[in-house]
């Protein structure tokens, strides 16, 4: 029923785990959103394993998590099989083709919404994490637009930056040595369709700092540049099919891996994606309280965070450059329209502008190539 992504399922999860089933105190739940927003990964996948720990351990969380996880993983399978298919029905290249030309405009709204919350940080905090704040989104926005897969690096080395920032300003000699294990893991090399996946995959599952969007830029060079399991209209497809099921959006991996490697590639990137949220809920759910309280980890997801956000926001330009078709580039103005003036939802905006795809296709015009 998830449909809508974190915010959805935010508000799922209170009315559920606070208001009918009294699992969870109103308190502890904000608290658990909070410290969800801190971790890498998706956090409302972690939210929802965190409300199942809260109830019944460990075991309660396993279960949860993949109650949060599976029905949406089975119906993107589906639909992976569609829309990837040899030769599918034009009918359906037509509504992907639609659907895909909203992504980039998709991808600006979702960190347009982002930037408000971590732009009242900076302001809360000096003018020189203000000049910094704004330093790591642009870093990120080129980084996304310009070196593909390196994007990460540029994440992981704004979230250091801010750290070092910070001790230093502080008068203390900290190390931010913890990091280089993270980007040390840039130089693994590809060996096979399964070390590849898998590497991608962990980087959404790990790497992925601001909202579930993120995914875009860490994955997009990789998977139609580098190793070429799609073309950059699959990608736009992939992305759609991740917005518009319920449950994480992260689940755009699965797509990703299906194309790669058919459903035993999708079933294996989306574990490797999700363990994470599952091994940090499971080994530090207990933790959460300092992890909140805690200055590096803090200033880490500052310069991390608008990185993210300016990534999502550079991932649009590839984005809309692969577009093919003259009116695809009507439909991405249409939907920047139906997003940013008349506020409606991702879900619709990506559904109206697949049917305005098969119509236009019925018309006469051509598919992208």
């Amino acid at each position: 029923m998830g449909f809508g992504g974190p915010p959805t399922h935010i508000r799922l999860l209170g009315d559920l785990c606070v208001d009918r089933k009294g699992w969870i105190g109103p308190q502890e739940f904000e608290d658990a959103i909070t410290a969800c927003n801190l971790l890498p990964g998706p956090a409302s996948t972690q939210l929802a394993i965190f409300c199942a720990w809260r109830v019944r351990a460990r075991a309660g969380a396993i279960i949860g998590g993949l109650a949060f996880i599976v029905p949406g993983l089975v119906l993107i399978l589906c639909l992976s099989a569609v829309f990837l298919a040899t030769a599918p029905p034009r009918w359906v290249e037509a509504a992907g083709a639609g659907a895909g030309a909203a992504v980039a405009a998709v991808a600006v709204h979702a960190g347009a919404g982002l930037v408000p919350a971590s732009w009242r940080r900076a302001m809360a905090a000096s003018r020189a994490m203000q000049a910094r704040w704004l330093l790591f989104l642009v870093a990120g926005a080129l980084a996304a637009a310009t070196l593909g897969a390196y994007v990460v690096l540029v994440i992981l080395g704004c979230g250091a930056i801010e750290v070092a920032c910070r001790a230093t300003a502080q008068g203390e000699q900290k190390r931010s040595g913890h990091l280089a294990p993270l980007l040390a893991v840039g130089a693994v090399g590809a060996a096979g369709v399964w070390w590849s996946l898998g590497w991608v995959a962990i980087k959404v599952g790990a790497l992925s700092y601001g909202g579930g969007f993120v995914i875009i830029p860490l994955m997009q060079a990789d998977v139609v540049n580098h190793y070429h399991w799609m073309t950059a209209g699959q990608f736009l497809n992939a992305v759609a099919l991740g917005q518009v099921t319920p449950g994480p959006v992260v689940l755009t991996v699965a797509v990703v891996g299906y194309a790669a490697a058919g459903v035993r590639g999708a079933l294996f990137a989306t574990a490797v994606a999700f363990s994470p949220s599952f091994a940090f809920v499971l080994l530090g759910a207990s933790r959460f309280d300092r992890l909140r309280a805690n200055p590096a980890v803090r200033g880490f997801l500052d310069g991390a965070g608008p990185a993210a956000i300016g990534a999502i926001f550079g991932s649009a330009i590839p984005l809309a450059r692969a577009l093919g078709q003259p009116w695809q580039v009507a439909v991405l103005a249409g939907s920047a329209a139906l997003l940013f003036l008349l506020h409606r939802s991702a879900v619709t905006t990506l559904l109206l502008a697949g049917l305005v795809g098969v119509v236009v296709v019925a018309g006469g015009a051509s598919l992208p190539h």
